[in-house]
Protein backbone atom coordinates (compact mmCIF):
# COMPACT_ATOMS: atom_id res chain seq x y z
CA UNK A 1 0.00 0.00 0.00
CA UNK A 2 2.89 2.58 1.20
CA UNK A 3 4.26 1.31 -2.49
CA UNK A 4 0.98 2.22 -4.46
CA UNK A 5 1.03 5.13 -2.45
CA UNK A 6 4.28 7.36 -3.29
CA UNK A 7 3.66 5.95 -6.97
CA UNK A 8 0.32 7.58 -7.08
CA UNK A 9 1.97 11.05 -6.07
CA UNK A 10 4.64 10.84 -8.87
CA UNK A 11 2.33 9.74 -11.47
CA UNK A 12 0.48 13.01 -10.25
CA UNK A 13 3.83 15.10 -10.29
CA UNK A 14 4.30 13.99 -13.27
CA UNK A 15 1.21 15.15 -14.59
CA UNK A 16 1.44 18.55 -13.09
CA UNK A 17 5.05 18.73 -14.30
CA UNK A 18 3.68 18.15 -18.26
CA UNK A 19 0.77 20.37 -18.03
CA UNK A 20 3.42 23.10 -16.83
CA UNK A 21 5.30 22.57 -19.78
CA UNK A 22 2.03 22.41 -22.10
CA UNK A 23 1.20 25.51 -20.56
CA UNK A 24 4.12 27.39 -21.32
CA UNK A 25 4.05 26.26 -24.94
CA UNK A 26 0.68 27.27 -25.65
CA UNK A 27 1.83 31.11 -24.36
CA UNK A 28 4.28 31.97 -27.36
CA UNK A 29 7.74 33.05 -26.73
CA UNK A 30 6.83 33.48 -23.02
CA UNK A 31 10.15 31.04 -21.87
CA UNK A 32 12.68 32.33 -24.06
CA UNK A 33 11.56 35.85 -23.75
CA UNK A 34 12.14 35.43 -20.13
CA UNK A 35 15.23 33.96 -20.16
CA UNK A 36 16.53 35.94 -22.94
CA UNK A 37 15.32 38.99 -20.77
CA UNK A 38 17.71 37.98 -17.88
CA UNK A 39 20.78 36.95 -20.11
CA UNK A 40 20.57 40.65 -21.35
CA UNK A 41 19.88 42.40 -17.75
CA UNK A 42 22.87 40.04 -16.84
CA UNK A 43 25.03 41.15 -19.95
CA UNK A 44 24.58 44.75 -18.81
CA UNK A 45 25.40 44.18 -15.13
CA UNK A 46 28.68 42.32 -16.34
CA UNK A 47 29.59 45.33 -18.71
CA UNK A 48 28.34 48.00 -16.07
CA UNK A 49 31.12 46.08 -13.81
CA UNK A 50 33.77 46.20 -16.17
CA UNK A 51 33.55 49.86 -16.89
CA UNK A 52 33.14 50.88 -12.91
CA UNK A 53 36.38 48.18 -12.11
CA UNK A 54 38.59 49.76 -14.57
CA UNK A 55 37.78 53.38 -13.74
CA UNK A 56 38.16 52.43 -10.23
CA UNK A 57 41.38 50.41 -10.91
CA UNK A 58 42.75 52.96 -13.19
CA UNK A 59 42.49 55.32 -10.31
CA UNK A 60 44.35 53.24 -7.82
CA UNK A 61 46.83 52.63 -10.21
CA UNK A 62 47.52 55.92 -10.91
CA UNK A 63 46.93 58.17 -7.63
CA UNK A 64 46.27 55.60 -4.42
CA UNK A 65 48.88 56.13 -1.98
CA UNK A 66 47.37 53.74 0.36
CA UNK A 67 48.09 55.43 3.06
CA UNK A 68 51.66 55.62 2.68
CA UNK A 69 52.24 59.05 3.21
CA UNK A 70 52.86 58.37 6.82
CA UNK A 71 56.13 56.34 6.54
CA UNK A 72 57.37 58.71 3.33
CA UNK A 73 56.77 61.89 5.09
CA UNK A 74 55.71 60.41 8.54
CA UNK A 75 58.82 58.41 9.15
CA UNK A 76 61.20 59.23 6.84
CA UNK A 77 60.67 62.80 6.41
CA UNK A 78 61.02 62.75 2.42
CA UNK A 79 58.82 65.74 1.93
CA UNK A 80 62.07 68.07 3.48
CA UNK A 81 63.92 66.73 1.43
CA UNK A 82 61.95 67.75 -1.79
CA UNK A 83 61.12 71.08 0.04
CA UNK A 84 64.47 72.31 1.26
CA UNK A 85 65.94 74.59 4.19
CA UNK A 86 63.93 77.61 2.42
CA UNK A 87 60.82 76.14 2.44
CA UNK A 88 60.58 74.22 5.90
CA UNK A 89 62.94 71.30 5.00
CA UNK A 90 66.38 70.39 4.81
CA UNK A 91 68.86 70.58 2.11
CA UNK A 92 68.90 72.58 -1.49
CA UNK A 93 65.86 71.05 -2.42
CA UNK A 94 64.72 69.03 -5.04
CA UNK A 95 64.48 71.28 -8.37
CA UNK A 96 62.39 69.88 -11.36
CA UNK A 97 65.78 69.27 -12.96
CA UNK A 98 67.26 67.13 -10.13
CA UNK A 99 63.59 65.02 -10.11
CA UNK A 100 63.84 64.43 -13.91
CA UNK A 101 67.91 63.28 -13.40
CA UNK A 102 66.52 60.76 -10.99
CA UNK A 103 63.51 59.22 -13.57
CA UNK A 104 60.52 61.20 -12.29
CA UNK A 105 58.41 61.93 -14.67
CA UNK A 106 55.88 64.85 -14.91
CA UNK A 107 52.37 64.12 -16.63
CA UNK A 108 51.81 67.35 -18.70
CA UNK A 109 47.89 66.87 -19.32
CA UNK A 110 47.49 67.54 -15.65
CA UNK A 111 49.27 70.86 -16.34
CA UNK A 112 47.37 74.14 -17.03
CA UNK A 113 47.39 75.56 -20.04
CA UNK A 114 49.09 78.61 -18.74
CA UNK A 115 51.95 77.06 -17.40
CA UNK A 116 52.27 74.54 -20.58
CA UNK A 117 52.71 77.94 -22.56
CA UNK A 118 55.18 79.64 -19.93
CA UNK A 119 57.23 76.15 -20.51
CA UNK A 120 56.98 76.52 -24.24
CA UNK A 121 58.88 79.55 -23.82
CA UNK A 122 61.28 79.02 -21.44
CA UNK A 123 59.96 81.32 -18.65
CA UNK A 124 59.85 78.61 -15.95
CA UNK A 125 62.55 78.26 -13.28
CA UNK A 126 63.37 74.35 -13.94
CA UNK A 127 66.34 75.57 -11.15
CA UNK A 128 64.04 76.35 -8.50
CA UNK A 129 62.42 73.28 -5.90
CA UNK A 130 59.17 76.13 -5.81
CA UNK A 131 59.07 74.75 -9.18
CA UNK A 132 58.58 71.35 -7.88
CA UNK A 133 56.44 71.70 -4.96
CA UNK A 134 54.11 73.69 -7.34
CA UNK A 135 53.88 70.11 -9.64
CA UNK A 136 52.98 68.65 -6.80
CA UNK A 137 50.55 70.73 -6.26
CA UNK A 138 48.72 69.92 -9.13
CA UNK A 139 49.06 66.17 -8.99
CA UNK A 140 51.44 66.40 -12.02
CA UNK A 141 54.66 64.33 -10.88
CA UNK A 142 53.70 60.71 -11.63
CA UNK A 143 54.04 58.72 -8.34
CA UNK A 144 54.15 61.24 -6.04
CA UNK A 145 51.46 62.83 -4.33
CA UNK A 146 52.46 65.78 -2.17
CA UNK A 147 50.32 66.54 1.19
CA UNK A 148 50.11 70.77 1.66
CA UNK A 149 49.46 72.38 5.21
CA UNK A 150 48.53 75.58 6.13
CA UNK A 151 50.41 78.88 4.19
CA UNK A 152 50.98 76.05 1.40
CA UNK A 153 53.61 74.26 3.03
CA UNK A 154 54.83 70.61 2.06
CA UNK A 155 53.85 68.48 4.77
CA UNK A 156 54.44 64.86 3.42
CA UNK A 157 54.55 63.19 0.48
CA UNK A 158 52.87 59.64 -0.73
CA UNK A 159 54.08 57.11 -3.10
CA UNK A 160 52.13 55.68 -6.04
CA UNK A 161 52.20 52.25 -8.31
CA UNK A 162 52.67 54.44 -11.35
CA UNK A 163 55.94 55.50 -9.51
CA UNK A 164 57.76 52.49 -11.42
CA UNK A 165 55.64 51.36 -13.35
CA UNK A 166 54.04 54.44 -15.78
CA UNK A 167 56.01 56.62 -17.62
CA UNK A 168 55.58 59.29 -20.77
CA UNK A 169 55.96 59.96 -23.93
CA UNK A 170 58.22 62.69 -24.04
CA UNK A 171 55.87 64.29 -26.07
CA UNK A 172 56.04 68.12 -24.86
CA UNK A 173 59.73 67.47 -23.65
CA UNK A 174 62.42 64.87 -21.83
CA UNK A 175 60.22 63.78 -19.09
CA UNK A 176 57.32 65.80 -19.74
CA UNK A 177 54.51 64.20 -21.80
CA UNK A 178 51.31 61.68 -21.98
CA UNK A 179 51.28 58.61 -19.18
CA UNK A 180 51.96 55.67 -20.42
CA UNK A 181 50.35 53.13 -17.71
CA UNK A 182 52.42 49.79 -17.03
CA UNK A 183 55.75 50.97 -18.62
CA UNK A 184 58.31 50.11 -16.66
CA UNK A 185 60.41 53.27 -15.53
CA UNK A 186 64.03 52.23 -16.45
CA UNK A 187 64.88 56.06 -15.91
CA UNK A 188 63.62 56.00 -12.28
CA UNK A 189 66.42 55.71 -9.73
CA UNK A 190 64.42 54.26 -7.03
CA UNK A 191 67.37 54.07 -4.37
CA UNK A 192 68.55 57.73 -5.01
CA UNK A 193 65.48 59.32 -4.26
CA UNK A 194 64.92 57.12 -1.14
CA UNK A 195 68.51 58.15 0.13
CA UNK A 196 67.09 61.83 -0.05
CA UNK A 197 65.34 60.86 2.80
CA UNK A 198 66.68 62.61 6.23
CA UNK A 199 65.60 59.80 8.23
CA UNK A 200 66.60 56.14 7.20
CA UNK A 201 66.09 55.00 11.10
CA UNK A 202 63.90 52.10 9.67
CA UNK A 203 65.55 50.33 7.79
CA UNK A 204 69.46 50.91 10.22
CA UNK A 205 66.87 49.28 12.76
CA UNK A 206 65.37 46.73 10.43
CA UNK A 207 68.74 45.34 8.56
CA UNK A 208 71.11 46.44 11.91
CA UNK A 209 73.30 48.74 9.88
CA UNK A 210 74.57 52.39 10.56
CA UNK A 211 72.91 55.07 8.17
CA UNK A 212 76.08 55.11 5.88
CA UNK A 213 75.42 51.78 4.64
CA UNK A 214 71.94 52.72 4.12
CA UNK A 215 72.36 55.28 2.03
CA UNK A 216 75.38 53.31 0.22
CA UNK A 217 73.22 50.41 -0.35
CA UNK A 218 70.47 52.55 -1.49
CA UNK A 219 72.85 54.69 -3.80
CA UNK A 220 73.86 50.94 -5.41
CA UNK A 221 71.20 50.66 -7.08
CA UNK A 222 71.36 52.49 -10.06
CA UNK A 223 69.00 53.91 -12.70
CA UNK A 224 66.12 51.37 -13.03
CA UNK A 225 66.20 49.37 -10.39
CA UNK A 226 64.75 48.06 -6.93
CA UNK A 227 65.63 45.51 -4.32
CA UNK A 228 62.30 44.32 -3.26
CA UNK A 229 63.79 41.36 -1.31
CA UNK A 230 66.11 43.64 0.91
CA UNK A 231 63.51 44.23 3.59
CA UNK A 232 63.17 40.28 3.76
CA UNK A 233 66.46 38.88 3.79
CA UNK A 234 68.84 41.87 4.50
CA UNK A 235 71.34 40.36 1.34
CA UNK A 236 72.22 43.64 -0.24
CA UNK A 237 75.15 42.41 -2.88
CA UNK A 238 75.03 39.34 -5.21
CA UNK A 239 78.39 37.42 -4.50
CA UNK A 240 80.47 38.65 -7.13
CA UNK A 241 79.90 42.64 -5.58
CA UNK A 242 77.06 43.73 -7.93
CA UNK A 243 74.08 44.84 -6.66
CA UNK A 244 71.16 42.66 -5.63
CA UNK A 245 68.35 44.84 -7.06
CA UNK A 246 66.76 44.10 -9.94
CA UNK A 247 65.10 45.80 -12.92
CA UNK A 248 61.91 47.08 -13.02
CA UNK A 249 59.81 44.87 -14.80
CA UNK A 250 56.66 46.42 -17.42
CA UNK A 251 53.21 45.60 -16.00
CA UNK A 252 51.58 45.37 -19.19
CA UNK A 253 50.41 42.15 -21.07
CA UNK A 254 49.58 40.08 -17.75
CA UNK A 255 46.19 38.96 -18.81
CA UNK A 256 46.36 35.40 -19.16
CA UNK A 257 49.87 35.34 -17.25
CA UNK A 258 50.31 33.14 -14.33
CA UNK A 259 52.95 34.34 -11.86
CA UNK A 260 54.51 38.05 -12.23
CA UNK A 261 58.14 39.50 -11.21
CA UNK A 262 61.25 37.79 -12.36
CA UNK A 263 60.81 34.79 -9.54
CA UNK A 264 57.26 34.34 -9.60
CA UNK A 265 56.60 34.83 -5.99
CA UNK A 266 52.61 34.83 -7.11
CA UNK A 267 49.68 36.28 -9.28
CA UNK A 268 49.65 39.74 -10.07
CA UNK A 269 47.50 40.93 -7.43
CA UNK A 270 49.72 38.82 -4.89
CA UNK A 271 52.31 41.23 -5.73
CA UNK A 272 49.94 44.41 -5.03
CA UNK A 273 49.49 42.88 -2.33
CA UNK A 274 53.03 42.58 -1.43
CA UNK A 275 54.11 45.77 -2.71
CA UNK A 276 51.33 48.32 -1.10
CA UNK A 277 51.92 46.54 2.29
CA UNK A 278 55.73 45.76 2.57
CA UNK A 279 57.10 47.95 0.04
CA UNK A 280 55.08 51.41 -0.80
CA UNK A 281 54.40 50.79 3.43
CA UNK A 282 50.69 51.25 2.65
CA UNK A 283 48.23 49.89 5.49
CA UNK A 284 46.47 47.10 4.76
CA UNK A 285 46.45 43.03 4.95
CA UNK A 286 48.80 40.82 3.61
CA UNK A 287 49.12 37.23 4.47
CA UNK A 288 51.97 34.77 3.38
CA UNK A 289 53.26 32.67 5.89
CA UNK A 290 55.94 31.43 3.33
CA UNK A 291 58.25 34.99 5.07
CA UNK A 292 57.99 32.78 8.34
CA UNK A 293 60.83 31.05 7.34
CA UNK A 294 64.03 32.32 9.31
CA UNK A 295 66.09 31.05 7.18
CA UNK A 296 65.36 32.13 4.14
CA UNK A 297 64.24 35.16 5.01
CA UNK A 298 65.48 36.28 8.60
CA UNK A 299 64.64 39.62 8.23
CA UNK A 300 60.61 39.05 7.21
CA UNK A 301 60.36 36.76 9.83
CA UNK A 302 61.76 38.71 12.60
CA UNK A 303 59.31 41.28 12.06
CA UNK A 304 56.00 39.90 10.92
CA UNK A 305 56.44 40.76 7.63
CA UNK A 306 54.43 37.48 6.62
CA UNK A 307 50.83 38.59 8.79
CA UNK A 308 50.55 41.84 8.19
CA UNK A 309 47.48 43.58 10.19
CA UNK A 310 46.12 46.96 9.91
CA UNK A 311 43.15 48.44 11.65
CA UNK A 312 41.85 50.58 8.91
CA UNK A 313 43.08 48.43 5.75
CA UNK A 314 43.09 50.86 2.87
CA UNK A 315 44.70 48.48 0.58
CA UNK A 316 42.55 45.39 0.30
CA UNK A 317 39.19 46.90 -0.93
CA UNK A 318 41.30 48.20 -3.95
CA UNK A 319 42.70 45.10 -4.83
CA UNK A 320 39.85 44.04 -7.28
CA UNK A 321 40.19 46.88 -9.71
CA UNK A 322 43.48 47.10 -9.50
CA UNK A 323 44.05 43.81 -10.35
CA UNK A 324 41.27 44.62 -13.31
CA UNK A 325 42.88 47.54 -15.00
CA UNK A 326 46.26 46.05 -14.94
CA UNK A 327 45.05 42.87 -17.01
CA UNK A 328 43.03 45.75 -18.87
CA UNK A 329 46.95 47.16 -19.93
CA UNK A 330 47.70 45.71 -23.67
CA UNK A 331 51.48 45.54 -24.28
CA UNK A 332 52.27 48.30 -26.47
CA UNK A 333 52.90 47.86 -30.27
CA UNK A 334 56.62 47.61 -31.77
CA UNK A 335 56.97 51.23 -33.50
CA UNK A 336 57.04 51.51 -37.27
CA UNK A 337 60.23 51.08 -38.83
CA UNK A 338 61.65 49.97 -35.81
CA UNK A 339 62.55 46.71 -37.10
CA UNK A 340 63.41 45.00 -40.57
CA UNK A 341 59.83 43.12 -41.46
CA UNK A 342 60.97 40.39 -43.32
CA UNK A 343 63.93 39.56 -41.55
CA UNK A 344 61.08 39.49 -38.45
CA UNK A 345 58.92 36.81 -40.37
CA UNK A 346 62.18 34.59 -40.79
CA UNK A 347 62.71 34.76 -37.31
CA UNK A 348 59.11 34.34 -36.39
CA UNK A 349 60.00 30.93 -38.42
CA UNK A 350 62.67 30.16 -36.29
CA UNK A 351 60.84 31.26 -32.96
CA UNK A 352 58.69 28.18 -33.42
CA UNK A 353 61.06 25.98 -35.15
CA UNK A 354 65.15 25.69 -34.98
CA UNK A 355 65.43 27.97 -32.05
CA UNK A 356 62.54 26.11 -30.24
CA UNK A 357 61.86 29.57 -28.23
CA UNK A 358 58.02 28.34 -28.41
CA UNK A 359 58.73 25.89 -26.12
CA UNK A 360 58.63 28.27 -23.26
CA UNK A 361 57.41 31.43 -24.67
CA UNK A 362 54.21 30.19 -25.77
CA UNK A 363 52.21 32.51 -28.43
CA UNK A 364 50.53 34.08 -27.89
CA UNK A 365 50.97 34.78 -24.31
CA UNK A 366 54.80 34.04 -24.79
CA UNK A 367 55.24 32.58 -21.69
CA UNK A 368 54.04 29.18 -20.53
CA UNK A 369 50.37 28.73 -19.68
CA UNK A 370 50.01 27.38 -16.06
CA UNK A 371 53.41 27.28 -13.54
CA UNK A 372 55.81 29.05 -15.50
CA UNK A 373 59.20 28.94 -13.60
CA UNK A 374 62.34 26.86 -14.09
CA UNK A 375 65.45 26.15 -11.97
CA UNK A 376 68.68 28.34 -13.10
CA UNK A 377 70.60 25.39 -14.40
CA UNK A 378 67.68 24.64 -16.87
CA UNK A 379 68.15 28.68 -18.64
CA UNK A 380 72.05 28.41 -17.85
CA UNK A 381 72.48 31.11 -15.38
CA UNK A 382 73.27 31.35 -11.44
CA UNK A 383 70.76 30.75 -8.98
CA UNK A 384 71.41 33.86 -6.83
CA UNK A 385 68.32 35.96 -7.27
CA UNK A 386 66.19 32.60 -7.17
CA UNK A 387 67.36 31.64 -4.23
CA UNK A 388 66.14 34.92 -2.89
CA UNK A 389 62.12 33.36 -3.64
CA UNK A 390 60.18 31.09 -2.75
CA UNK A 391 60.44 28.50 -5.38
CA UNK A 392 63.93 29.41 -5.60
CA UNK A 393 62.85 29.20 -10.21
CA UNK A 394 63.09 32.28 -12.38
CA UNK A 395 59.66 32.99 -14.45
CA UNK A 396 59.61 32.87 -17.99
CA UNK A 397 59.29 36.07 -18.78
CA UNK A 398 56.51 36.91 -21.19
CA UNK A 399 57.85 38.73 -24.43
CA UNK A 400 55.42 41.11 -25.86
CA UNK A 401 56.76 44.86 -25.93
CA UNK A 402 60.40 43.68 -25.18
CA UNK A 403 61.22 46.92 -27.54
CA UNK A 404 59.55 49.52 -24.84
CA UNK A 405 61.94 48.14 -21.90
CA UNK A 406 65.52 47.77 -23.81
CA UNK A 407 66.71 50.22 -21.42
CA UNK A 408 68.95 48.50 -18.90
CA UNK A 409 69.15 45.31 -20.31
CA UNK A 410 67.62 41.71 -20.16
CA UNK A 411 67.01 39.17 -17.91
CA UNK A 412 66.08 40.43 -13.95
CA UNK A 413 69.31 41.96 -13.49
CA UNK A 414 70.21 43.30 -17.23
CA UNK A 415 73.09 41.24 -17.47
CA UNK A 416 72.51 40.77 -21.34
CA UNK A 417 72.64 44.55 -22.62
CA UNK A 418 71.31 43.74 -25.97
CA UNK A 419 68.91 40.82 -27.28
CA UNK A 420 71.34 39.71 -29.71
CA UNK A 421 73.40 38.61 -26.55
CA UNK A 422 70.34 36.98 -25.22
CA UNK A 423 69.98 34.72 -28.14
CA UNK A 424 74.08 34.24 -27.96
CA UNK A 425 73.13 32.36 -24.67
CA UNK A 426 70.44 30.24 -25.48
CA UNK A 427 72.33 29.38 -28.73
CA UNK A 428 75.26 28.51 -26.79
CA UNK A 429 73.41 27.19 -23.36
CA UNK A 430 71.35 24.95 -25.74
CA UNK A 431 72.97 23.93 -28.58
CA UNK A 432 70.91 25.51 -31.03
CA UNK A 433 73.44 26.06 -33.84
CA UNK A 434 72.36 29.10 -34.98
CA UNK A 435 74.30 30.81 -37.87
CA UNK A 436 74.95 34.80 -37.51
CA UNK A 437 72.20 35.57 -40.45
CA UNK A 438 69.63 33.59 -38.38
CA UNK A 439 70.52 35.02 -34.88
CA UNK A 440 70.08 38.38 -36.44
CA UNK A 441 66.46 37.06 -38.30
CA UNK A 442 65.42 36.10 -34.63
CA UNK A 443 66.43 39.24 -33.19
CA UNK A 444 64.21 41.23 -35.87
CA UNK A 445 61.45 39.34 -34.76
CA UNK A 446 61.77 39.57 -30.76
CA UNK A 447 61.84 43.38 -31.76
CA UNK A 448 58.94 42.96 -33.42
CA UNK A 449 56.08 41.42 -30.41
Amino acid sequence: MKLQSTTGVLVKIAGLVTAAAALAFAIPGSQSASATHRSEDFDDRIQENARALFNEGKRTFRYDTFGDEDFWGGRLRLHEAFAGADRGGVGPGVSPKTALSVGLKVDVEALPRTLVKSLEKGQVNLDDPGTTLALLRLNAVLGVRGFFGRSDRLTSVGIQCALCHSTVDDSFAPGFGRRLDGWANRDLNVGAIVALAPDLSFFTDLLGVDDATVRSVLNSWGPGKFDAELALDGKPFRPDGKTAATLIPPAFGLAGVNLHTWTGWGSVTHWNAFVANLEMHGKGTFYDPRLEDAAKFPVAAANGFGNVRNDEDLITPKLGALHFYQLAIPAPRAPRGSFDRIAAARGADLFSGKADCARCHVPPLYTEPGWNLHTAAEIGIDDFQALRSPDERYRTAPLKGLWSHAKGGFYHDGRFPTLAEVVDHYNGHFGLGLTPAEKVDLVEFLKSL
